[in-house]
């Protein structure tokens, strides 16, 4: 039996927005139910389209009657249907408030209040973002290849002229990345473009699905010559990027000049997406963990070296661990690059059911710095808190983790949370990154 599709019209229906989700969604309450619409600002009252049947669901906010003081007009004209930006229309230092309350609502729940609030670490507001990864897709009833953003709440792509918050160089590449794709004989094939910028050069990986023609190939070319940029492709996973000659992908690299370090990376490597906000991020790590000549730091989740070497301009000795091999070794290399020569690396699985010692006993280690993925420290906060560090540094990319293993590290291992507070790493989202420093009791 077929099912039949709900053709009912949608229902319009006033209500307030008693405040934002974890997606930027306003919350609004309806015949009972809760329920979540795009576009809306908490205390506006708003006409929101209602679809379906016995459960409608909410579309969008299609009115706003009352508007906010909080709200302001887009920069982005595809802001109402891009999935890349949830927030444009509020204030940006509403945005930072937001997410500052999240976090210490987050804490609170977790039965952890910092002594002092840090205040927010802002972010340009434009053309911040060097690492993206944009849809392609070959749209008959257009006669083009749309290149962009998935549009909010589903898989397709975006109609985007332009972007806001990517890196200007590539911002302008969007219209004419989807000219060149409809050229090419596999415009059917190449699903993905990888965005990936450093100081001085931007990286696009094409994932594609059948190999380039020759003709492809030149017109490959001469698109990376006329727009001064690098293209590769990705035939299958991140190990099989090659340039277009089949050779190995460019380094590209982004400097900390307060720290005199130089880094490279590779076009899949994870680096911190925001390049301005992540000098500041950095500096103040370093200042907060004060390591001294004769001391040593403990970092988890190293990566690349972000942390570990400017750490090891100011420190004795920096240990730096981390989970992907290939990270290690280009954390290695710019070590050696930088000449630092009192950082060491090494790969370890800190989400081990056994972690085992982080570092050789007898080690005495001084401060550590935590930079883990969205699922937080894990079962390495255990043996981590046993090393007894004054001070530990922690970077969170997820507030709910940060909040636990705050809660963990005060309950059951002797710290302090002396500070904390929000590092705007995705302006216009309603993403949130913290920054929080603990103090052995």
């Amino acid at each position: 039996m077929v099912a039949r599709r709900n053709n009912r019209p949608p229902v319009p229906r006033v209500a307030t927005v008693e405040g934002l989700d974890g997606k930027g969604r306003a919350v609004v309450t309806v015949d009972g139910r809760e329920l979540s619409a795009h576009g809306g600002l908490p205390g506006e009252q708003v006409v929101i389209e209602l679809r379906g049947g016995r459960r409608p669901r909410p579309e969008r906010v299609t009115r706003v009657l009352t508007p906010s003081a909080e709200r302001v007009v887009p920069r982005c004209p595809h802001f109402v249907v891009c999935g890349g930006c949830s927030l444009m229309h509020q204030a940006p230092e509403a945005q930072l408030a937001l997410k500052q309350q999240r976090l210490l609502d987050q804490l609170a729940a977790a039965d952890v209040i910092p002594e002092r609030v840090l205040e927010p670490l802002p972010s340009p507001s434009w053309h911040y973002r060097r690492r993206a990864r944009l849809g392609a897709r070959l749209v008959t009833a257009k006669g083009r290849v749309l290149v962009g953003f998935r549009e909010r709440g589903n898989s397709y792509v975006a109609d985007m002229a332009t972007c806001h918050v990517l890196i200007e160089k590539v911002a302008r590449l969007i219209e004419p990345l989807g000219r060149l794709i409809g050229r090419l004989t596999l415009s059917q094939r190449l699903p993905q473009v990888e965005v990936s910028a450093g100081d001085d050069m931007a990286v696009l990986v094409l994932r594609t699905l059948d190999p380039p023609t020759d003709s492809d190939l030149v017109a490959l070319h001469a698109f990376a010559d006329e727009y001064d940029v690098t293209l590769c492709l990705q035939p299958g996973g991140e190990q099989s990027i090659v340039g277009l000659d089949g050779g190995p992908p460019p380094d590209l690299t982004y400097a900390l000049p307060e720290f005199d370090v130089e880094f490279t990376f590779g076009p899949s490597d994870f680096i911190q997406v925001n390049g301005p906000l992540n000098r500041r991020l950095v500096s103040t790590a370093v200042a907060w963990l004060e390591p001294q000549p004769t001391e040593m730091v403990l970092v988890l989740f190293c990566g690349i070296g972000n942390f570990p070497l400017p750490l090891a301009r100011r420190a004795g000795r920096v240990i730096g661990l981390e989970g992907s091999a290939s990270l290690v070794t280009r954390a290695e290399a710019n070590a050696e690059r930088n000449g630092v020569g009192n950082a060491i690396f090494a790969a370890r699985d800190l989400y081990s059911d056994d972690p085992g010692p982080l570092v050789e006993p007898g080690t005495t280690v001084h401060r550590v710095l935590l930079d883990p993925p969205r699922t937080g420290v894990g079962r390495a906060l255990a043996p981590l808190a046993a090393l007894g560090a004054r001070r530990i540094a922690y970077v969170s990319c997820n507030p709910i983790t940060l909040a636990s293993d705050a809660a963990e590290l005060v309950r059951d291992h002797g710290y302090r949370l002396v500070t904390a507070g929000v590092v705007d790493m995705f302006p216009h989202t309603a993403h949130a990154e913290a920054l929080a420093l603990f103090e052995v009791t």
